[in-house]
């Protein structure tokens, strides 16, 4: 799924953009613990759900190759947090949908988890 498509299904903003909203995603994460993304990521081009607005989330990102981050819940980083993104050029969304949910849609439109990729 295209990351553009991705931001309107979950009725996201776009707080800091990819440098490609064409970017496919074909696979994503969903977690407040990092140590948890860190265990299950798998792909490039990913896409992980949180509601863990902390630096530690970008750090965890970077080291984990995941494009871009969509906040849950109406989280929104700060601005250390989105200088740290840019520089990193890791994507950053917000949407108001609980995590449960969005992870639910992305899914129901093709995105798939660890062990589910195509």
């Amino acid at each position: 799924m295209i990351l553009r498509d991705c931001a309107e299904l979950l009725n996201a903003t776009i707080i800091i953009p990819a440098d490609n909203l064409d970017m496919d995603v074909q696979v994503a994460c969903g977690s407040d613990l990092m140590s948890d993304v860190m265990a299950f990521s798998c792909a490039s081009n990913q896409m992980m759900l949180t509601g863990l607005v902390n630096p530690q989330t970008i750090r965890t990102a970077e080291m984990m190759d995941v494009r871009a981050v969509v906040f849950v819940r109406g989280k929104t980083p700060d601005e250390t947090m989105c200088n740290l993104a840019k520089e990193k050029g890791i994507s950053l969304l917000s949407t108001p949908l609980p995590m449960f949910t969005s992870c639910g849609l992305l899914h129901e439109a093709g995105v798939r988890g660890k062990g589910e990729e195509a």
